[in-house]
């Protein structure tokens, strides 16, 4: 009799942590099908090389989650257009995590060349802040799955020069 006793708490225990288990899992699950897109907005340039045929710049990103979840990215591509002229493409490929509810800093490296930047060139050297376009999308890994967010913000951005 004891035996059958303890035999049935023990399953009531049991099916009380496995319901526990589904209501937390299904709490995840709520907040991942409200998925909202990460907002990203480009903070800063800053040029970090400069040379016969082109240069490299720095691309800072201010990114948002704002996700009740952390977020992982696999992949981020975007293209940049300074001063109305395309300045080509950048890509990150490496993991990024972006916390739940919180800001990341995302530094994205870019090279060009002066052949293919024209008179964008003289605003680069010349202006202390450049119009921007960028259009692109990044891939996260969600508690849902992988989903490929389009990119696409413009506006005008602070310009740090190489040479102070």
């Amino acid at each position: 009799m004891l035996a059958d006793m303890n035999k049935h708490a023990s399953v009531a225990v049991l099916s009380v942590a496995v319901v526990g288990v589904a209501v937390s899992n299904c709490a995840t699950l709520r907040h991942a099908l409200n998925f909202e897109n990460p907002q990203i907005e480009l903070k800063q340039i800053n040029v970090t090389g400069m040379g016969l045929s082109g240069g490299t710049l720095d691309l800072v990103f201010d990114v948002y989650n704002p996700n009740e979840y952390r977020l992982r990215s696999t992949r981020l591509e975007v293209g940049l257009e300074l001063a109305s002229t395309d300045f080509g493409e950048a890509l990150i490929d490496k993991p990024l995590d972006l916390s739940p509810q919180n800001h990341s800093q995302v530094v994205m490296p870019v090279r060009f060349t002066w052949a293919g930047v024209g008179a964008a060139a003289r605003s680069l050297l010349q202006s202390q802040a450049l119009p921007y376009g960028i259009t692109g999308a990044v891939i996260l890994d969600t508690p849902i799955g992988e989903r490929r967010v389009q990119l696409q913000s413009n506006g005008k951005v602070p310009l740090r020069k190489l040479i102070p």
